[in-house]
């Protein structure tokens, strides 16, 4: 399958996607009596894109896609789904970014974008190598939330830091060293970027150095530390509470 070429199926995803229109939709496929073709919200979605639709009966439907979980629809799309970072001189207020550095699994990439959009994030940003890019796998789990938060591609994790410092960004590490606050004792207002590690690598110590503030979760059980995805929503639905209180 070509880079651009993607697939997704579920009513969430699919129906974030078709309502989107930021994507060139190839096929939609529908299960005949499915759980999609009652679906208001599908229905509501396949407005826009009459001339890709096609029904499949159900016999043949689940034959040709037994190994997901579909609701009754697939939709097959084209289109970029990472965009250019843009410069944030010129804004003000509070604006959240969250870096991701050396995020492999798609599961966690999925979820993370998933927590951030729903935390009201501002954008995602992740490297081109050494991380994950955005598979199908991470699509299908982030469920459509990555059709409203932008995810940003860029090639230096540290000079974006850099930059993003030039721009009057504060910069946050998660990391459990002893110069880290708790969580929720950092101040998550005004222009931030929160910076997560993966969870046997952490971030690189360059742009660990880099940052103005590090904050840790402490554990209380014999596990020494959370899934990746679970701190990251400890973070962002702290800073949520704090811009909200």
């Amino acid at each position: 399958m070509a880079k651009d070429q993607h697939t997704i199926y579920g009513i969430n995803g699919c129906a974030a996607v078709l309502e989107s229109r930021k994507y060139k939709i190839t096929d939609i496929l529908i299960q005949s009596g499915g759980s999609a073709e009652r679906s208001g919200q599908i229905t509501h979605a396949l407005g826009y894109h009459g001339g890709h639709i096609k029904f499949l009966p159900a016999s043949q439907f689940k034959t040709k896609f037994k190994q997901w979980r579909t609701q009754g629809i697939i939709v097959r799309f084209s289109g970029r789904l990472e965009s250019d970072l843009p410069s944030f001189s010129n804004k003000k207020g509070n604006i959240g970014l969250l870096a991701l550095d050396r995020i492999e699994d798609p599961q966690n990439l999925g979820q993370i974008i998933r927590t951030a959009e729903c935390a009201g994030m501002d954008g995602i940003i992740i490297p081109k190598h050494d991380s994950c890019a955005m598979t199908d796998t991470v699509i299908q789990v982030s469920q459509g939330a990555f059709t409203q938060i932008p995810v940003y591609q860029i090639n230096n994790l540290h000079q974006t830091v850099t930059n993003l410092k030039n721009e009057e960004f504060w910069v946050i590490a998660m990391e459990n060293g002893i110069k880290a606050k708790d969580w929720y004792k950092v101040d998550y207002s005004g222009k931030i970027l929160v910076i997560v590690g993966s969870e046997g690598r952490g971030i690189k110590k360059l742009v660990l150095e880099s940052s103005d503030f590090q904050a840790t979760i402490p554990m209380q059980g014999k596990t020494s530390s959370l899934n990746v995805s679970a701190a990251v929503s400890a973070v962002l639905l702290e800073r949520l509470r704090q811009l909200s209180a």
